[in-house]
């Protein structure tokens, strides 16, 4: 990882390493990472592409941008340099910004949103948000037959009965050279086989930074991951379900709240009042959330009952069939460590600025972007509610309760499910527009596209993202 600061550092680095390109990276409306190549020929040269960026077609990168004024700008943001760990030849690359032809932030840009978002609930709250992607996805390659996996039991189990270790472990350290927080990586439940193929599913899981941050570094991660499946020769997929019956990839969300860079997490070893506002906006809003970070039919294949992936709005402490989840916390101020390391002083230690919680709902086939801007809002939304801590109290379910067992019906019942397909997404982001649009953090005119595409999308089928089910 580059520590990189200002244009003069990366203009220095680049001419003290032979850097032979430079490479714009930026997203579009896909999510994916777009890449514009530059080869330096000097200084001035490089000087050039740092300060004023480089025209693009706009209308080739969002599908509501009209082709007879599509021209945008990219303009680079120096301090998310890197070292490309793929070139071939000495190379950087860049994550950049959209400018429209007058100079100033594209509106509609999905990072400018995230951007928007984050400044807003910070304004408003006085907070900062933090946030930590876990990213599921399943390696597929053949069966050798060596040391197989029960069905659906690989979670976190070692090489050589794990055969896509070695991609894990290496796409880790690339993710960290490209200025990503990686917390841990391991396998996951999902494993099967089929047709002479070995299916497994893994995880890797990201440290909580500034919301806007933690946008890039999922999205570096995704084009690392695909780069490298591409160069060992197996499919990698994000795909939220690839096949009936086994587990599917969703990619949890974890949210943490700081001020002046202290955490505000908890208090007297519980979560405080303000982390119940924000859950009770993830409450209000929960409907509708769906529509960003669940945007296809494959992705509600996943989101059905009686299974890990949430189905009903409520949340929990330690309970994995709730949509939001606080997960332990490390609030008991117990030395573990010194009791399972005898001759250790015991020693009392706050770690209670590892606390987060956690939204359970969406799948890496999202926007990370504009997910992301879509539970800041949501968060904010709990700040403005006056009943806000009622609702968190009322959306509340017992450490252990099943929600979807029978004798949980009635309570089942009472609450709010989350939608079923792209269209109902669709109906309730509709009653919801304002949560978004209010401070003009979302434009109608992105929301009114969004609700276009949702409805598009036929029931029973639509596109099928990443991969085609098996």
């Amino acid at each position: 990882m580059l520590n990189i600061q200002s244009k003069s550092d990366l203009l220095a680095y680049c001419l003290d390493n032979q850097i032979e390109f430079i490479d714009f990276h930026y997203c579009g409306w896909d999510g994916r990472l777009k890449t514009l190549n530059f080869v330096i020929r000097d200084k001035e040269h490089l000087l050039n592409i740092l300060e004023a960026g480089e025209r693009v077609d706009g209308s080739s990168l969002f599908p509501f941008v009209e082709a007879g004024k599509s021209d945008l700008y990219v303009v680079p943001r120096y301090r998310t340099a890197f070292r490309d760990p793929f070139a071939q030849v000495p190379t950087v690359g860049v994550l950049c910004s959209f400018f429209d032809r007058e100079g100033k932030p594209f509106e509609s840009s999905p990072e400018y949103v995230l951007r928007k978002a984050a400044r807003v609930f910070t304004e408003k709250t006085g907070l900062e948000m933090q946030t930590m992607g876990e990213l599921e996805y399943y390696v597929i390659m053949d069966d050798d037959g060596m040391y197989p996996i029960p069905d659906q039991r690989g979670y976190h189990e070692s090489a050589p009965f794990v055969k896509s270790e070695e991609l894990r472990v290496e796409a880790v350290r690339m993710i960290t050279q490209v200025g990503g927080m990686v917390k841990y990586a391991h396998s996951e439940v999902g494993n099967f086989r089929r047709d002479g193929k070995v299916f497994e599913q893994n995880e890797i899981e990201f440290l909580p930074v500034d919301i806007c941050d933690a946008a890039d570094q999922l999205v570096l991660a995704k084009w690392v991951m695909w780069r490298l499946a591409w160069d060992y020769g197996v499919t990698l997929t994000f795909a939220p379900k690839i096949t009936e019956g086994k587990a599917g990839s969703g990619m949890h969300v974890h949210c943490k709240f700081t001020r002046d860079g202290r955490s505000i997490m908890t208090q007297g070893g519980d979560i405080t009042d303000d982390v119940r506002r924000a859950i009770a906006g993830y409450m209000d809003a929960g409907t509708s959330l769906t529509a960003f970070g669940n945007p296809s039919p494959q992705s509600f294949m996943r989101l059905v009952p009686n299974q890990e992936a949430p189905t009903t709005l409520c949340w929990s402490h330690s309970n994995r069939s709730a949509l939001v989840r606080v997960p332990l916390g490390w609030t008991s101020r117990v030395d573990m460590a010194a009791q399972c390391n005898p001759g250790e002083a015991a020693v009392q230690r706050d770690f209670s600025d590892k606390a987060t919680f956690e939204w359970r709902a969406s799948d890496a086939t999202a926007n990370v972007y504009l997910l992301m801007a879509a539970l800041c809002c949501a968060a904010r939304r709990g700040f403005e509610m006056p009943d806000a801590l009622e609702v968190a109290r009322r959306t509340y379910v017992g450490l252990g309760v099943d929600i979807h067992a029978f004798a949980n019906e009635a309570l089942k019942d009472s609450l709010e499910q989350l939608p079923a397909s792209c269209e109902a997404a669709a109906e309730a982001l509709k009653a919801d527009r304002e949560i978004y649009s209010s401070e003009g953090v979302f434009s109608d005119s992105m929301l009114d596209y969004l609700i276009r595409t949702l409805k598009s999308f036929d029931g029973a089928g639509g596109i099928i993202v990443d991969n085609l089910l098996v």
